[in-house]
């Protein structure tokens, strides 16, 4: 079977470092889900106008092609331990498909055909395959046994910010930084060095935190 995108996505994440590993972690996380021809028929999204949530299968576009294997090391659980990879979220899968469940905003007419999204953890530039209303009754499954080491979500960092730092940045600026550091994007492995420094591109910004023994300090934002 031979499967083409039927959008791409306009997202603030634009790096991979930085992007939620799963959806919902960043709840301020906005994307623009915008169709192409000839999916860009607004008849085709009719009734999705009261819809909340959505799944949204799409590819890992930014993950470098390599030879399939049985096994991954997911870097939530230090990227010490292999699992097989149907047991796992890895991006590293036979067909690089991936499924999330998203915030269904608003249905776009104009200028272009789309859906405005949060709570996302899809790249800028990320290829759409297909999208479905997401169902609760039928979806939501409270009482699921996931893997070992997937029982709960990491806890969040405490996130603090330079002095003076935050009265620079517009507040929907400054929430979605602070809930991407909060989210610690870090590998499981880096999780034990104390006074780490790192950098990641977020919606046309440069932003620079760095580990402190309370959490995380947001240490610079510069517009690119």
């Amino acid at each position: 079977m031979e499967i083409k995108p039927i959008a791409t996505v306009n997202s603030v994440f634009e790096s991979r470092f930085g992007t939620p590993r799963q959806p919902g972690i960043v709840a301020d996380a906005e994307a623009v889900l915008t169709f192409l021809p000839p999916y860009n028929d607004a008849t085709a999204l009719r009734g999705l106008e009261d819809v909340s949530h959505i799944w949204v299968i799409f590819g890992f576009h930014a993950i470098a092609t390599e030879q399939w294997r049985p096994t991954v090391r997911p870097p939530r659980l230090g990227g010490n331990r292999r699992l097989g990879v149907f047991s796992t979220r890895s991006p590293f899968r036979p067909n690089g498909l991936g499924l999330s469940v998203v915030r269904l905003r608003e249905v776009l007419h104009q200028p272009t055909v789309g859906l405005r999204l949060s709570g996302v953890d899809l790249m800028d530039g990320t290829p759409i395959y297909d999208i479905k209303p997401y169902l609760s009754e039928i979806d939501s499954h409270p009482n699921a046994i996931p893997p070992l080491g997937f029982e709960k979500t990491a806890e969040p960092l405490a996130v603090c910010w330079a002095p003076g730092l935050q009265a620079t940045v517009t507040p929907v600026l400054a929430r979605l930084v602070e809930q991407t550091v909060a989210a610690d994007p870090r590998p499981a492995y880096h999780r034990q060095r104390a006074d780490q420094q790192y950098g990641m591109t977020l919606t046309g910004h440069e932003v620079q935190w760095r580990i402190t023994k309370s959490g995380a300090e947001i240490m610079a934002i510069t517009p690119l």
